[in-house]
């Protein structure tokens, strides 16, 4: 049996995001600087909003903030239309409009889509090289077989808080509850590329708490407030809440943070934890995209 891979400790560690989020931030500024320079404008973030739901508008808000910190020209795109039909045909063309901006060097589409809006939508029609957040089938694909693409930044953000903390995925179960194509899956992936040994847990899954018990690393991100409690974990284990939900005017996981702190060796609060290194994890996307498309348009130029 595998050893957790942090040990047990009274109160368990916060994995805080600020100070990771920080220093990334800090390598895009001066990256937009450069970029300003040599271009005489600053790269741009477009964050698309097909319908609003209070969770979703609280992250893009929070996206649109940190742009204007490191110089990004983020804006926002509101996607107009009474019906699904109508907001899909208006999506697509926003969309097209965008992919077609030279200024433009990132999109980013508001999760979830409202009902009857299929992400297939957005699939069809971003460009796989301003696709930040990694859904388009190229990006995607290129995350499955290993190789480097786009990465969705929520999961980016997962894993690289699991890096940066210095906790070992060698080995080590993990278990992720949230099969989204955006989040759980493509975390799956990653984390079974690090050498963990990886359970997909969802809706239909049968006695999540006896998945979730013996795993030394849970990763959750469902969508449901309280989910996880504290007497679901193995002891030591190391908790990392990607949930974001409202309830009663304030923001929570979907981790019961109370009772899980108790019992894990680690574990994200929410707000505070994944949120900072996602939106900072963009950022950097958003400029590895800047960067990737001057070396496209240099080689179809020479």
């Amino acid at each position: 049996m595998n050893p957790a891979p942090v040990s047990t400790t009274a109160h368990a560690r916060r994995l805080e995001g600020a100070p990771f989020a920080t220093e990334i931030r800090d390598q895009v500024a001066a990256d937009v600087t450069a970029y300003v320079a040599a271009h005489g404008y600053p790269p741009g973030l477009a964050v698309v909003v097909c319908g609003r739901s209070a969770p979703s508008m609280v992250y893009l808000e929070r996206i649109l903030k940190a742009c204007a910190q490191v110089g990004i020209a983020g804006s926002l795109v509101d996607v107009p239309g009474d019906n699904p039909a109508e907001q899909a045909r208006e999506l697509a063309a926003a969309i097209e409009r965008l992919n077609a901006d030279p200024r433009v060097a990132g999109i980013i589409v508001q999760m979830p889509l409202p009902t009857g809006v299929g992400l297939r939508v957005v699939v069809d029609a971003i460009d796989p090289l301003k696709d930040i957040d990694g859904i388009h089938p190229l990006n995607a694909g290129l995350l499955r077989l290993g190789y480097e693409g786009f990465i969705p930044a929520t999961a980016h953000a997962a894993l690289e808080m699991i890096h940066r903390s210095g906790i070992t995925l060698r080995g080590a179960d993990a278990v992720v509850i949230g099969r989204s194509p955006v989040v759980g899956m493509p975390l799956a992936f990653m984390l079974t590329k690090e050498d963990a040994t990886v359970t997909v847990c969802h809706s239909k899954t049968r006695d999540l708490a006896a998945k979730v018990r013996n795993a030394d690393v849970v990763v959750v991100a469902a969508g449901q407030p309280g989910l996880v409690t504290g007497d679901m974990l193995k002891p030591g284990a190391v908790v990392i809440d990607v949930g974001i939900n409202v309830v009663e005017g304030h923001i929570v996981g979907d981790v019961d943070f109370a009772s899980a702190e108790a019992v894990a060796s680690a574990i994200t609060p929410v707000p505070g934890g994944v949120g900072p290194l996602t939106n900072a994890l963009l950022l950097s996307h958003l400029m590895r995209a800047a960067q990737r498309q001057d070396q496209a348009k240099e080689y179809f130029e020479a």
